[in-house]
């Protein structure tokens, strides 16, 4: 018995992460039609092409999908009468307070899941009446934890004080990240860097092609003043850097990033000013894929190393 499939009535416990300026519908169906969740990032999209999305994904795949909302969205009520009038089954909320709609959501027979970074939040999720979460450690790529607990550290803590199930995200990109992650008290996993690059990521080629050479030490976690993101190491990274030498604030920060950093760099394709978020597993990444592939990769890969395992009892 798996929790996770059961949640969401699919046949792997693999979640594709809802990342801005990537996870269009393509990805998500894609992901969908091998046997996991495939998440829509709202996080990038204005209402109307969110719902243009959701229409083509429900045209793509016949399996259940789900959308990812930042709770910072500006047009929260657009998002929501959209998600109800399309009739999304699955919404993974982020970045804010899980109460402020997880209630309404639930009222709609909507299945909610809450991304944190900290026990302290699983907790305040598990009140606020989610019906899984997600366990971010500080090696993901995007928006991350200020704390930078580790993955590792944090799913075991997670599981010990929580009932409802935990899904483990941050360096996972394989079936052997998988394992550990459920090892360590997971039942599921949301995996965004790997399926960056993928054929179906909406990301830039130069994106893409960027995290395939990206190696170890390559991305820094940065940006706490305002929003904690994990960065690849570039022109615009350095930039920060030198205000950080220079003890600016959070304002000069802020005029630094300014808009559309994200955009510029992962789905404009500019790897000098634009803002290039990929968690450290990036070093893991050596191949653009079909979504599938990667999914067969991992699962195949996941079910070997636990034949091993069998075998090293001691």
């Amino acid at each position: 018995m798996n929790r996770i499939k059961d949640l969401f009535g699919i046949e792997y416990p693999i979640i594709q992460a809802g990342m801005v300026w990537v996870s269009g519908y393509k990805l998500a169906a894609a992901v969908s039609n091998a046997g996991g969740l495939g998440l829509i990032g709202a996080g990038s999209m204005h209402p109307e092409t969110l719902k243009e999305h959701i229409q083509k994904c429900k045209n793509t795949t016949n399996k259940p999908f789900g959308i990812n909302i930042p709770l910072f969205y500006p047009e929260m009520d657009k998002i929501l009468a959209i998600i109800i009038e399309e009739k999304v089954p699955i919404v993974f909320t982020s970045a804010g307070n899980p109460k402020l709609y997880t209630k309404f959501l639930k009222e709609q027979g909507i299945i909610v899941v809450h991304v944190v970074s900290s026990v302290k939040f699983a907790l305040k999720s598990q009140e606020a009446g989610v019906d899984a979460i997600v366990a971010e450690g500080f090696e993901a790529g995007g928006h991350n934890g200020r704390e930078e607990t580790t993955t590792f550290t944090l799913i075991p803590m997670v599981r010990e004080k929580v009932s409802i199930p935990v899904i483990a995200a941050g360096g996972i990109a394989t079936g052997r990240g998988m394992l550990a992650a459920m090892v360590l008290g997971a039942e599921g996993v949301q995996i965004g860097s790997r399926f960056v690059a993928s054929e179906e990521s909406s990301a830039h080629i130069n994106f893409k092609q960027e995290v395939v050479k990206t190696q170890d030490g390559d991305t820094h976690l940065t940006l706490k003043e305002l929003t904690p993101v994990r960065l690849i190491k570039n022109q615009f990274y350095q930039k920060v850097q030198v205000l950080y030498q220079q003890q600016a604030d959070a304002s000069a920060l802020q005029e630094l990033l300014g808009k559309g950093r994200a955009k510029k760099g992962m789905f404009e394709g500019d790897l000098n000013d634009g803002e290039l978020e990929i968690g450290q597993i990036a070093g893991l990444i050596h191949e653009i894929k079909p979504a599938a592939s990667i999914m067969d990769e991992i699962i195949v890969e996941y079910n070997n190393v636990c034949s091993l395992l069998a075998d090293m009892k001691i």
